[in-house]
């Protein structure tokens, strides 16, 4: 056969892979989580192989910095076993995570990897991927439903819309999680359980997320996971998210939460020798949450709509990780403990709430049934003390008089048990009955 008619573009890709000559580095020193490493040439990012002596399988590990000509390593597993002398071989590639139709209603580790060991064809796909070229994403004109109440009245999301969610622990962000992903109007939902307790991730499967897994995948990285393998989870739920969204698919993104997220990258930038600035963070904190949350939104074809939940710490709202959060996120949704010690739930508190795309995704009726009901809220919440001790003379303001009238409808609308589903058409139905003719009269 001549040899101008065989394809050997597939055995030159093998032969490209294939390692002939293997360059091996060594440990030089391990101090805390962090490996030098002299002999080998790396990059950024890159993964590297550390043999231990009698092990058969090698700790892998990824390169996060250099000092002088010593690669600087963090573990992506167990550091036991790991001293100064073993054998260290860089891959040549930075992490990937097999991706297709596979991976729906299956649960991941933080790379990627199927827990329950059943895997399938797909292909791999980059975990790192730049965010979508500003100049080429669709508007987002589209509302998405939640089925969720409270925030379809008042904070409408738009499809590919990044929604932040703050609250301090405890409050029901998981259960505010799971009802999105069994009540949202998404095709895919992907969720990331980012430093979560281990006792509470079966819980939310079992539990929260319960049938919607079947159309979900589940990444979990649990707080005991070392702080690359928390990091690595985050850009990993974002990359599935990404081949869904390519696929024309609108997908629902969740991820729990963007602190723990911080912590990570500030344990591996201390670890590395950043400077530390304000509460501990170093500078790679604040670098790396746009690169990430960036990511989501809309393409060409589909889109990645994303909840994320933000541990705000001593429910303060301003501090560091919330701020910077917050602008650069579509909209906040604030949880509020003092709603949730009322048996109030979702405790969503929205009046300091917002969706910066409501204006754009609602008709006019929905948005002036929105404002009424809001300013009926917030009147009733400045006179609420003068109400309860007995201080407020009912006629005395007409106003405040339909506040209080109102107040215990309003509260029965923004409540809703987990299990209940509300359709968009029904909250709409409520809301402009809560903001009836009579409220216009009123001028609130």
């Amino acid at each position: 056969m001549n040899a101008s008619m065989v394809d050997l573009s597939a055995y030159s890709e093998r032969l490209r892979k294939l390692r002939l000559i293997r360059v091996l580095g060594q440990v030089t020193k391990v101090i805390g989580l962090t490996i030098e490493v002299e002999g080998v040439k790396t990059f950024i990012g890159e993964t590297c192989e550390v043999f231990l002596e009698g092990e058969g399988r090698p700790v892998l590990a990824e390169v996060v910095g250099f000092k002088g000509q010593t690669a600087l390593l963090m573990p992506l597993g167990n550091l036991q076993g790991v001293r100064p002398g073993c054998k260290v071989e860089a891959r040549g590639q930075v992490l990937t995570v097999k991706v297709g139709e596979h991976l729906l209603g299956q649960v991941l580790d933080g790379l990627g990897r199927p827990t329950s060991g059943r895997s399938g064809e797909g292909h791999d796909f980059s975990v790192n991927n730049p965010p979508p070229d500003p100049m080429l994403r669709r508007r987002i004109k589209e509302m998405l439903p939640t089925g969720v109440r409270a925030i379809d009245g008042f904070l409408t999301c738009g499809r590919g819309q990044r929604m932040g969610i703050f609250a301090g622990s405890g409050v029901g962000k998981s259960v505010l999680l799971g009802m999105l992903c069994r009540y949202c109007a998404a095709d895919v939902n992907v969720v990331a359980l980012v430093g979560e307790r281990g006792r509470e991730v079966l819980d939310f499967i079992e539990r929260d997320l319960g049938s919607a897994l079947e159309r979900s995948v589940v990444v979990v990285a649990t707080s005991d996971q070392p702080a690359l393998v928390r990091l690595r989870a985050a850009f990993v739920a974002t990359a599935i998210a990404e081949y869904f969204r390519d696929q024309g698919r609108d997908v629902l993104l969740l991820m729990d939460s963007v602190t723990r997220f911080a912590y990570a990258q500030r344990e591996i930038g201390l670890a590395v020798g950043e400077p530390p600035t304000t509460r501990g963070y170093t500078p790679s904190v604040f670098a790396l949450l746009p690169r990430l949350l960036e990511r989501a939104g809309t393409s060409a074809v589909g889109s990645i709509t994303g909840f994320y939940t933000v541990l705000v710490e001593g429910d303060d709202m301003q501090e560091p990780i919330a701020d910077a959060v917050r602008s650069i996120l579509d909209g906040h949704i604030v949880l509020s403990r003092e709603l949730g010690a009322r048996n109030h739930f979702p405790a969503i508190d929205v009046l300091h709430s917002a969706s910066r795309l409501f204006p754009d995704i609602t008709d006019q009726e929905h948005q002036l049934s929105a404002g009424r009901v809001r300013n009926l809220l917030a009147t009733y919440n400045k006179a609420e003390d003068l109400v309860n001790i007995g201080a407020y003379v009912s006629g005395s303001n007409p106003i405040i008089d339909l506040a209080v009238e109102k107040n215990p409808v309003i509260v029965d609308f923004l409540k809703q048990d987990m299990v209940e589903f509300s359709a968009f058409d029904d909250t709409i139905t409520r809301l402009r009955a809560l903001a009836g003719r009579e409220d216009t009269d009123a001028d609130v």
